[in-house]
């Protein structure tokens, strides 16, 4: 075990790591970030920030000697660093782990080849591999880059076989999926832990709904079946097995209205529709990281109060700051901002997670709250 008073690692200066260095630093441990951004955020509250390329011969060697474990807060950090890394300490999520993430292709054939239901896909390496693709699916139907995608960033919606060779051109004929576009019941998340003895623990089911393509609330517990919810944990943990894996992991779903439970895909590391842990849960899934790669004991999962979780976008700054007041008015509505400097359309800049003790009033009010900020002026 790893205890407070060690040095620990996070690569990538996000919102992500900047809530794991809080959690960490919380513990009683030490911070050090790996990130190129003079103004990353989670530079800001680390012990040391070092501003240096992903694959930095020097800041590597720093790592590897000062930290006692390391980790990731986005799965692009290239493979090789992590398998540097991991010659001098652990390294968790491992870097086969996070590989199988980072890649549609590679993370649609690893569930497929488990048995795990996805919407039917195609991979696209040339444009010639369209043709059996469109014959193959029913349209409409998605293309997807196979790396880099996030928030609805790199994928196009298509229709027939000219818009696929149209829509692939314009993704710079990268190595894609055609996948069938299915139609949704619901979204969900599973977020888990699991430490190096194989111990998992679940965190309650999120209902998610998306707004162009980037996650706008969650709301937990959600509206879901008890047999969906029984399922949703059974094929995560299948997941978290076959991979191995030591670290807190997402699983995202589609519930579609023919009544299937589908993977939609995975991210190796806390996840945005997991921030509601921070106010309403035992242990925050930030907390949890800390524990699963310091091989400590996990926390518990246990959910204290209803709540929704309502992503704060750039789009609500304009040209002055949202007025906060209206969000301290409420004393069961709690803010997190993530102390980035320059607000844009479409970035994640905060969120907000509201109490109650009902669930429904927690949804509500979180979307009572997003219209108020939008009305601000």
């Amino acid at each position: 075990m790893i205890l407070p008073g060690a040095t620990l690692g996070v690569l990538g200066g996000g919102q992500l790591g900047r809530m794991f260095a809080l959690a960490a630093r919380n513990l009683g441990y030490r911070v050090m970030v790996l990130d190129p951004d003079p103004a990353s955020p989670a530079g800001a509250v680390a012990d040391i920030h070092l501003q240096a390329d992903y694959t930095d011969a020097q800041a590597l060697a720093r790592l590897g000697a000062e930290c006692a474990a390391i980790t990731t807060e986005w799965e692009s950090v290239p493979a090789t660093t992590l398998e540097e890394l991991a010659t001098h300490c652990p390294v968790r999520p491992s870097a086969a782990s996070v590989a199988v993430a980072r890649d549609r292709i590679i993370e649609k054939t690893f569930l497929r080849d488990l048995g795990l239901a996805t919407a039917p896909f195609f991979v696209i390496t040339q444009a010639a591999d369209l043709d059996a693709a469109i014959a193959g699916l029913r349209m409409p139907a998605l293309l997807k880059t196979a790396t880099l995608g996030y928030d609805g960033k790199g994928q196009i919606g298509v229709t027939t076989l000219d818009e696929a060779r149209a829509g692939f051109a314009q993704l710079g004929n990268r190595h894609c999926v055609l996948e069938e576009k299915v139609s949704l019941a619901q979204e969900l998340s599973v977020l888990l832990a699991r430490a190096s003895d194989g111990e998992t623990a679940f965190y309650p089911i999120g209902e998610n709904i998306h707004r162009h393509g980037i996650l706008h609330t969650t709301r937990v517990p959600g509206q879901v079946p008890a047999a969906v919810s029984e399922l949703a944990l059974g094929m995560s943990r299948r997941v978290a097995e076959a991979l191995d894996y030591i670290g807190v992991l997402a699983v995202e779903f589609f519930f579609t209205t023919d009544g299937e439970l589908l993977i939609n895909e995975m991210a190796p590391r806390p996840h945005n529709s997991g921030h509601y842990t921070l106010d309403a849960c035992v242990t925050s899934q930030f907390e949890q990281q800390v524990r699963a790669l310091c091989g400590l004991p996990l926390g518990s999962t246990r959910l204290l109060s209803p709540v929704t979780m309502l992503n704060l976008l750039g789009d609500l700054w304009g040209d002055s700051q949202p007025d906060w007041l209206r969000i301290f008015s409420h004393p069961e509505a709690k803010l997190h901002l993530y102390g980035k400097r320059e607000a844009r359309i479409g970035r994640k800049m905060g969120h907000i997670n509201v109490l109650s003790d009902n669930a429904d009033a927690c949804f509500e009010l979180a979307n009572s709250l997003h219209d108020t900020l939008i009305n601000k002026h």
